[in-house]
């Protein structure tokens, strides 16, 4: 019998694909988006946002920065539900197959509270975990050794007992140094293959 008592999965590139450089390639260039990316901090902006800084105030900051790329950095918000260039169909079905099966599965995800909201109303299988851990709710990010404990503390469970994937490694190793079991998310496939070895799936379950 397996020792886990809840899977915990991170959202971006999880089990959905988060791209911004490739939106930007394709509506305003390859060159322009590498002098944006250049000039202005937009992943520093995401991270405060993932923090629980508010994305348009941020926004309306860095436009008064930098001017020149006012449109640009409004696409950011404006469009950012197409940074999102595609669903991870097997990693949706192995979360589904583990709560029709009776394990706790949860969302422990560096995301902020505004685009969460966006993302959710698109994609409604992000609503379907027994419970979130949302940096931006929290106010503390992965690999920010206290999320990790804010997690336990909240769900009851022992570190051990926790199995989680994320994609980067990181935060796989933060959790692992709490005694986490943690798996590097490279693809689906290593995933269902790490549910089958920590006895949550039988291969005949994983193989969905």
């Amino acid at each position: 019998m397996s020792d886990i008592k809840a899977v915990l999965f991170d959202i971006g590139n999880v089990l959905i694909t988060w791209e911004p450089e490739r939106f930007y390639d394709r509506t305003i260039g390859e060159q322009r988006r590498r002098a944006l990316f250049d000039a202005v901090d937009l992943y520093g902006m995401n991270d405060r946002a993932d923090k629980g800084e508010s994305l348009p105030e941020m926004l309306d900051d860095l436009v008064t920065q930098h001017p020149e790329f006012r449109a640009e950095i409004r696409m950011w918000q404006d469009n950012w539900i197409e940074f999102i260039t595609g669903e991870i169909p097997q990693s949706i079905a192995l979360l589904r197959v583990l709560r029709a099966k009776g394990m706790p599965v949860f969302a422990l995800t560096n995301f902020g509270a505004e685009t969460l909201e966006l993302a959710d109303r698109h994609f409604s299988f992000l609503t379907e975990f027994d419970r979130r851990y949302v940096s931006a709710h929290m106010r503390i990010m992965k690999p920010d050794p206290q999320i990790y404990a804010a997690v336990e503390a909240d769900s009851g469970l022992a570190p051990g007992t926790l199995l989680f994937t994320d994609d980067r490694p990181e935060n796989i190793e933060a959790a692992v140094a709490r005694g986490w079991n943690g798996h590097v998310f490279e693809g689906p496939e290593g995933w269902a293959q790490a549910l089958v070895s920590h006895g949550v799936l039988t291969a005949e379950e994983a193989a969905v």
